[in-house]
C-alpha cells in the first residue's frame, strides 16, 4: 500500500512539475533550439548608456547570432512598457514586447494584470527574495542610488544635497530624467527628495516630494525637460537628478566634454531595483526566457556591473569570488550604498500613487 501511495505521489508530483510554467522543464540545450527556432527577441525601453545594456544586448546576440534582437522604444518608461504589452494582446507582430524591464512598484501590478508569464531561471536561488515574487512572475535584476549629475562649466559649485536645489545660484538647471506621471526614475527621484525633508517613504515621501518640486518649479529653477546626457552637455539641464548608474555611465560617453561631477546626495539617499519579467502575450516565449537566462547568469550580471549596476546575484557572486576587483573600483565609495534605504513595495506603491496623482495639480509642470 505504501508503494502504491508513493507511486502515485510521484506521478502526481511529475504531472504537477510538467503543468506548472515556473519550472525549468527544458533544458538548456532545448530552450536554446526552441528560442533560435522562433529567431527573434522583441525588447523595450533598454537604453545602450544604461546598466550597460548596449553591451549586454551585444553579448547575446553575439552568443546566440541566430535570434535577431528586436528593440522598441528605448526611451520609455516603465508606465510605457506595460502599456505595451496591453495595446499588443493580440499582436504577435515586431511592436508586441516579450520582455520588460521596469521599476519594482510595476511588477505587481503587471502580476495583477496578468500581463506577465511566470519564470524562474536556473539561477533562481541567488535572486534574494525580497525582490522577486515567490512563483516568477517578476525577479529584480539590479539596483543603484539616486543622484545628481552636474555639467562643470555651467555649475561651478556641486551641490551636495536636496536641499541645495533650491537655492537661487540653481536657477533653470535642475530636471529630473524622466516624466513623474510615467517614469519610474522621476517617481523615485521625488520619494527621495521628499525623505530628504524628513518625510517617511511612502504616501509622505510622495506628499512632500511633490512640495519639494513646487517650491522648486516656483522658484524658477526645475526645467521641465526629461534630463539625459546630450541635454546636459547642450546646456538645457546642467543639473539632472537620476541613477547612479546612468549619471556615471553619461559621464564616460562624454568623456570630459563638459566635464561631469557624479554625486550622491548627502540625505535623502535611496536605492532602486528594477525588476524582470516575461510578457504573458510574448510572440517568443523561448527566447524570452533564453535571453532571462542569459541576464541572470553570469556573464550577464558583470554585463549590468559593467554598467555600475549592481546586479541581483552580487553578493552571491561576491562570496564566490566571481567578481574582478576592477568593477568594484569603479563603483562609488561603498558608504554611498550603505546609507541607502532600500523602500517597501508598499512604500513604492504608495508614493508612486501620490505622485502620479498630484504632479499636475501640485508641481504644474508638464515634463515633456
Amino acid at each position: 500500500m505504501k508503494s502504491t501511495v508513493k507511486a502515485s505521489g510521484a506521478i502526481a508530483l511529475a504531472a504537477l512539475l510538467a503543468s506548472t510554467a515556473m519550472v525549468q522543464a527544458q533544458s538548456l540545450a532545448e530552450l536554446e533550439a526552441a528560442a533560435k527556432a522562433e529567431g527573434m527577441l522583441t525588447t523595450i525601453a533598454l537604453p545602450h548608456d544604461w546598466c550597460g545594456y548596449g553591451s549586454v544586448i551585444e553579448g547575446f546576440k553575439a552568443k546566440y547570432p541566430e535570434i535577431t534582437v528586436n528593440e522598441l522604444n528605448p526611451d520609455a518608461g516603465s508606465a510605457d512598457e506595460l502599456e505595451a504589452i496591453r495595446a499588443n494582446k493580440d499582436n504577435t507582430g515586431p511592436q508586441a514586447p516579450d520582455v520588460i524591464d521596469v521599476g519594482l512598484a510595476f511588477g505587481p501590478q503587471a502580476q495583477a494584470e496578468g500581463l506577465l508569464m511566470p519564470y524562474k531561471v536556473s539561477t533562481w536561488d541567488e535572486i534574494p527574495a525580497e525582490v522577486k515574487d515567490a512563483d516568477g512572475h517578476w525577479y529584480g535584476d539590479y539596483y543603484g542610488v539616486m543622484s545628481f549629475m552636474v555639467n562643470k562649466d555651467l555649475v561651478p559649485n556641486t551641490p551636495t544635497d536636496w536641499a541645495d536645489l533650491l537655492k537661487p545660484e540653481y536657477a533653470n538647471s535642475v530636471a529630473l530624467a524622466g516624466d513623474p506621471r510615467a517614469s519610474n526614475q522621476a517617481i523615485l527621484a521625488v520619494l527621495a527628495a521628499g525623505m530628504s525633508t524628513g518625510a517617511e517613504a511612502g504616501t509622505a515621501s510622495g506628499g512632500a516630494g511633490l512640495t519639494y518640486f513646487a517650491e522648486m518649479n516656483k522658484a524658477g529653477n526645475f526645467v521641465p525637460v526629461i534630463g539625459k546626457a546630450g541635454t546636459l552637455a547642450q546646456g538645457a539641464t546642467p543639473i539632472v537628478v537620476m541613477w547612479d548608474y546612468n549619471a556615471l555611465a553619461a559621464r564616460d560617453t562624454l568623456a570630459g566634454n563638459p566635464p561631469v561631477d557624479v554625486v550622491v546626495p548627502a540625505t535623502g539617499v535611496l536605492a532602486g531595483v528594477y525588476v524582470q519579467g516575461i510578457s504573458a502575450y510574448a510572440p517568443h516565449p523561448n527566447a524570452a526566457k533564453l535571453w532571462m537566462e542569459y541576464l541572470y547568469s553570469d556573464e550577464g550580471q558583470l554585463g549590468w556591473l559593467k554598467g555600475y549596476c549592481h546586479p541581483a546575484r552580487f553578493n552571491a557572486m561576491a562570496a564566490d569570488g566571481k567578481i574582478p576587483q576592477d568593477l568594484l573600483d569603479a563603483l562609488p565609495p561603498a558608504e554611498s550604498y550603505e546609507a541607502a534605504y532600500f523602500p517597501t513595495l508598499a512604500e513604492q506603491d504608495a508614493n508612486k500613487s501620490a505622485v502620479t496623482a498630484g504632479w499636475d495639480s501640485v508641481v504644474g509642470a508638464n515634463v515633456q
